[in-house]
């Protein structure tokens, strides 16, 4: 899914002499490769209630002013159909590749099912330049693909951006890390600029121009934003690379409007080779790790206790050994990281095809693709059960009704979900499903997912049983009504005889005895309905042979007296309770 491109100079020619120079003594990471995801949720469109299966159409309508285009995969041509295509395939299980490929026809290679996923990808943006502290020099990290994955019957979008450039000093990469997938400021230093970000990011086209700059040194426009909103604000350059998409309640136009999700550090998957990575300390690891700022090798980024599960927990070290020479290709997972380490000269590992390069950039870039998209799908249904209940007024009929259909509508929507994206497993080869586990394990996936399920299931089954509930009631009614009415049935149709013989009277006489006993018995049915609860209570007072008749009448006698308060009567003055929110912090 990625394209063969060529190593390009990683320094800005007129900046970076001197930060190479003063760096020339750290450890070199040879080859550095990031891709950055960036899970979104796409905002209810033009149709208001409904949730849109295919968002891509409508980048599809603005294809001559939209700078995104689908990518059609290998699979649509075998001419272009490769080795590493071919094993990028079978590492997954079939239900796995149905999801990520479809499945082909003989007649026709789109003549099957298709993929759940579509791709867009724009190629204008060529290079991205990063500076990371004003008082150092620009890098410039060559694109390998900027591209925007949809995802059938979701509402979850995932643009992807894969940059990468050789020779970068090991504290230059553990700071790109660090800072560039930040989609807006934690927070400004007392001088006004923005902590824990780059100083300065620029997107370039293949000649140079500057097409975006970032402004996360744009505290105020970052303040009112969420002061307004409720939701933070997204940096220039990201509003820009995501064009014609538009952030919800920006203000700006957009064929299609997203909202972020969760936490404004994207996930990430890095590639970092090394001449020797044996000679990584322990800190380096925990900072590649972990992604956390960059540190001397000879320190922790944290305290050895709270390392003291690194190497247990966020460590495969399946093909690591520091004393074998041969075993020198190192994962590192924290969920939010997906980290490749491992030695420069080795061809296996560098091999862009087959090797570890390989399967980094197409078979586990898909397994923490899928894995991500898992979360914040769940994520999403975490606050569409939210915004279900929140809604809901129990006194109110029309709020019921909707509520029900809401309902119905997430657990149809998450039993699609389970059945087409939620897998346990992707494959059957043991490094593939080793990494998808601790991946999974570390993002939470399956206690989330039975979080989801059990609170869906919980309301339908609150629904399930009010529907008995009212049925139970109406069933109730219909029982004391009929019980009412057998008595005159069987007493005026005894044999079929007439008390009173009217047959021979006129018209105007029939219709008025129709009316005399038609509006008494009418009120009596009604009388009936209303006190229906406590008449079936008197007939299961009948029935009971252990009680006396004055027991049982005393039961009858109940229709006639005033019912107690209940407590929601008793919540409040005014006899309704008092079911409000929780006010403002000013009221």
């Amino acid at each position: 899914m990625g394209e063969q491109e060529k190593n390009a100079p990683m320094t800005d020619s007129d900046s970076s002499t001197g930060a190479t120079s003063a760096l020339a003594s750290e450890t070199v990471v040879r080859h550095f490769r990031q891709i950055l995801m960036w899970p979104l949720r796409i905002m209810p469109g033009q149709l208001e209630g409904t949730r849109i299966p295919k968002h891509w159409e409508a980048i599809e309508a603005a294809a001559d002013a939209c700078p995104w285009q689908e990518l059609r995969d290998e699979f649509d041509d075998p001419k272009s159909f490769q080795q590493r295509h071919y094993k990028e395939f079978i590492t997954f299980l079939p239900f796995v590749q149905r999801c990520l490929y479809g499945q082909g026809s003989a007649s026709s290679p789109r003549g099957g099912l298709d993929s759940a996923l579509r791709v867009f990808r724009r190629r204008d943006i060529a290079q991205m330049r990063v500076t990371l502290d004003r008082h150092h020099a620009a890098w410039v990290l060559q694109i390998a693909h900027v591209d925007l994955y949809f995802f059938y019957d979701t509402d979850i979008i995932i643009p992807v951006v894969e940059v990468f450039a050789d020779d970068v000093p090991l504290l230059v990469a553990e700071d790109l890390l660090f800072k560039t997938g930040r989609a807006y400021p934690a927070y400004w230093k007392p001088d006004g600029r923005a902590a824990q970000c780059p100083y300065r990011v620029e997107w370039l086209s293949a000649s140079g121009d500057i097409l975006a700059v970032s402004d996360y040194d744009d505290q105020q426009k970052f303040l009112e934003f969420t002061c307004q909103h409720r939701s933070p604000n997204v940096a220039a350059h990201w509003a820009y690379l995501l064009e014609p998409l538009a952030l919800h309640l920006s203000g700006c136009e957009g064929v299609i409007r997203f909202r972020q999700i969760e936490y404004h550090r994207m996930p990430l998957l890095a590639y970092l080779s090394f001449d020797d990575p044996k000679v990584l300390t322990r800190g380096d690891f925990a900072r590649l790790a972990l992604i956390t700022k960059a540190g001397p090798s000879d320190s922790l980024p944290y305290s050895t206790r709270e390392l003291a599960t690194l190497e247990e927990h966020h460590c495969y070290d399946r093909f690591w050994d520091p004393l074998e020479p041969d075993l020198s290709c190192r994962y590192l997972c924290c969920g939010h990281a997906f980290v490749v380490v491992g030695k420069a000269a080795d061809d296996f590992f560098a091999d862009r095809e087959t090797g570890v390069l390989g399967q980094f950039r197409h078979q586990y870039f898909l397994m923490n693709l899928m894995a991500h998209f898992q979360k914040a799908m769940l994520m999403l249904f975490s606050e569409w059960l939210v915004a279900a209940i929140s809604q809901l007024e129990v006194r109110d009929v029309e709020s019921i009704k909707t509520f029900k259909r809401e309902i119905r509508q997430l657990l149809a929507s998450f039993l699609r979900f389970t059945e087409r994206y939620w897998f346990h497993v992707v494959s059957a080869q043991a490094q593939a499903r080793g990494l998808f586990r601790l991946l999974s394990r570390h993002l939470d996936t399956d206690q989330l997912y039975h979080d989801v399920s059990a609170s869906i299931k919980d309301m339908n089954q609150y629904l399930d049983s009010d529907s008995l509930r009212r049925q139970a009631n109406t069933v109730v009614r219909l029982t004391v009504v009929t019980t009412l009415g057998l008595i005159a049935t069987v007493s005026t149709g005894f044999l079929g005889m007439n008390i009173f013989d009217e047959a021979d009277n006129p018209v105007w006489i029939k219709l008025l005895i129709l009316l005399l006993v038609f509006i008494p018995s009418t009120l009596l049915v009604n009388y009936a309905v209303a006190n229906s609860k406590v008449l079936s209570d008197f007939l299961e007072a009948l029935a009971d042979k252990r009680l006396s008749w004055w027991d049982r009448t005393q039961v009858l006698c109940r229709i006639w007296r005033n019912p107690p308060p209940t407590a929601a009567n008793r919540a409040s003055p005014s006899g309704q309770a008092n079911l409000g929110g929780r006010g403002g912090r000013g009221q």
